[in-house]
């Protein structure tokens, strides 16, 4: 197939879109099908034969995000020459308004992804008040798509109340062979300098939406509950780090900013547990990466995440907000060797069966019942 992408976000951006996205160009590339990114310029990344880059300029409330200003007609025309059997929206803002015009104006096949709980993160923005103009902006974009693909039951669940149809899920896996428990742990906590006896991983963006308030309040009490026993690592970078960073302190906290693939994989690895509150997620490919390394993941009972965390089994799911139910959780994992063992074990098992490969497949065969119209009755009719 030839498929066209046009999307706010793309490597070298480190965020969970851009790093979907990325896989599944690689997946393409590997399996025979030609696609086209459409995405903002952003480190230095310049376009290449497979990407267009756009100029842009950071997003003011979300910096890391950009806004392109795209140029209509060259866009157009580097579409015409591709000729896409598909058109595929990731984003429902500028890049992705671009694409949703263009797939109506040259009549291609137009699907979209739904990728951020948008109306979860104006509460951590203070922005409730735009929340039905942006309800209403959804609807109106999503409107033309032949299918709407979600990550997760809970995101269906939360846009068919909204009033979607043609919705898909189209969960994300994780590379096993990368995100797997660490052969040497002892090295690779000389590295970090981490000498205690437990340690406890957060990796995400570190930003309102990922609630650090309760985040902050859990890592004083267990500060206060563990002391020099247990070692915090922070990784991740974003507008609120700074400010964590002067009220969590850094003693027996480590910030490491955002580390990518290998060095990610060790931190997980080499933690007891990670710990997840964020109640936004549409799915949450942190928790799953983290599974993979053999390392449960306490997180908040919200969203994607609980789709993925079996309680008690490959994790533990707390109630959203509540500082104390995290604590206890912690307290169990890290009291209970058996029982963080047996957790440990599950999680692997169940990471190793979401395979990319498998669940990218099935996104392929998708399009094609998109693009290929099903033959008429009549042909049969006249057959017979």
């Amino acid at each position: 197939m030839k498929i066209a992408i046009f999307t706010d976000t793309y490597v070298p951006q480190v965020n969970g879109v851009a790093k979907t996205l990325n896989r599944f160009t690689n997946y393409l590339n590997e399996n025979g099908h030609s696609f086209h990114v459409f995405s903002p310029e952003d480190c230095g990344a310049g376009s290449t034969e497979n990407v267009t880059r756009l100029k842009s300029v950071p997003f003011k409330i979300y910096p890391e995000c950009k806004i392109s200003l795209p140029n209509f007609s060259k866009i157009k025309n580097k579409l015409k020459e591709f000729n896409p059997d598909i058109i595929h929206v990731a984003t429902p803002f500028t890049i992705g308004l671009c694409g949703l015009q263009i797939a109506k104006k040259l009549n291609i096949p137009l699907v979209a992804s739904y990728h951020t709980n948008f109306d979860h993160y104006l509460h951590y923005y203070k922005l409730t008040y735009l929340e039905s103009f942006l309800w209403k902006y959804l609807d109106w974009f999503h409107r033309p798509t032949k299918k709407i693909f979600v990550p997760s039951k809970d995101t269906l669940h939360h846009l068919n109340t909204k009033g979607f149809n043609n919705l898909s899920v189209w969960t994300h896996g994780v590379d096993c062979s990368l995100f797997k428990p660490a052969e040497d742990q002892e090295k690779i906590k000389q590295k970090y300098n981490i000498t205690s006896k437990y340690t406890i991983c957060f990796v995400g963006r570190i930003a309102p939406e990922k609630d650090l308030d309760t985040l902050t309040n859990i890592m004083k009490y267990s500060k206060q509950r563990f002391g020099n026993q247990l070692t915090w690592v922070i990784v991740g970078d974003g507008p609120k780090k700074e400010e964590m960073m002067k009220k969590t302190g850094t003693n027996q906290i480590i910030y490491t900013g955002y580390l990518q693939k290998n060095e990610l994989a060790e931190i997980y690895s080499v933690s007891d547990v990670m710990v997840f509150p964020s109640d936004t997620e549409t799915f949450g490919n942190v928790v799953l990466e983290s599974m993979a390394c053999g390392t449960p993941v306490i997180g908040a009972n919200a969203g994607g995440v609980k789709n993925i965390i079996r309680d008690y089994s490959t994790g533990i799911l707390c109630e959203p907000k509540n500082t104390l139910s995290f604590c206890r959780a912690i307290e169990d994992c890290l009291q209970q060797t058996n029982m963080l063992n047996r957790m440990s074990k599950k999680a692997r098992d169940y990471a190793l069966t979401q395979d990319w490969n498998s669940i990218l497949s099935a996104l392929i065969l998708e399009y094609e019942e998109i693009v290929t119209p099903p033959l008429s009755p009549m042909l049969f009719t006249q057959k017979a």
